[in-house]
């Protein structure tokens, strides 16, 4: 076998797993990671992560709830999210990346803490989890940072929190929930 050969069937052999790959349906219990591109940093911030595909075959997502994953193949999932955003007007042109392996499984849920936090990003879920705890996992406010009107996103909807309120801090998340610190206001809050 010649040079040629070998280069010419290896080749064919990368572009057959990568065709293979390319066409795996996102199967329920399973994690998907989902990144966006074309928004600003802190919807970035919110949106990137892995996400958990339900029994039922559902993935929760920011500001559009429950989205219909499984059966789908990374691709078609892409473009179902990005046109939902855009006909909802809440991007304008996003793109949308969706890697989906039919080998991972869910190891971990997470919550996403974000804004005034000392280290924003994905934070490990755990039963239980509080408001302020996940806000303390991401190192605690910045200087900057207001704890009177922290907000939560679940799914399509948004909730305020006064966090210097103890009743409020023990709040329990659920997973793929969404933290933002705000910036204080001109009064310290």
């Amino acid at each position: 076998m010649n040079l040629k050969s070998l280069i010419f069937g290896s080749l064919a052999s990368l572009l057959l797993a990568i065709s293979v790959f390319g066409q795996t349906q996102i199967k329920p219990g399973r994690a998907i990671t989902i990144t966006i591109l074309g928004v600003p940093t802190d919807e970035k911030t919110r949106f990137d992560g892995t996400y958990p595909v339900s029994e039922s075959g559902m993935i929760n997502m920011p500001h559009i709830g429950s989205i219909k994953a499984s059966g789908l193949r990374a691709d078609e999932l892409s473009g179902v999210l990005q046109n939902t955003y855009k006909s909802r007007e809440i991007y304008t042109n996003p793109t949308i990346q969706v890697l989906s392996s039919s080998q991972d499984t869910l190891d971990k849920q997470i919550v996403h803490v974000g804004g005034q936090v000392r280290k924003t990003g994905p934070t490990e879920y755990t039963q239980g989890l509080t408001l302020y705890q996940a806000i303390q996992a991401g190192g605690g406010p910045t200087e900057f940072g207001s704890m009177y009107r922290v907000k939560l996103f679940r799914g399509s909807t948004q909730h305020q929190y006064d966090l210097t309120n103890a009743k409020n801090m023990a709040i329990v998340l659920e997973p793929n929930d969404t933290i933002e610190v705000p910036k204080q206001n001109w009064l310290g809050r």
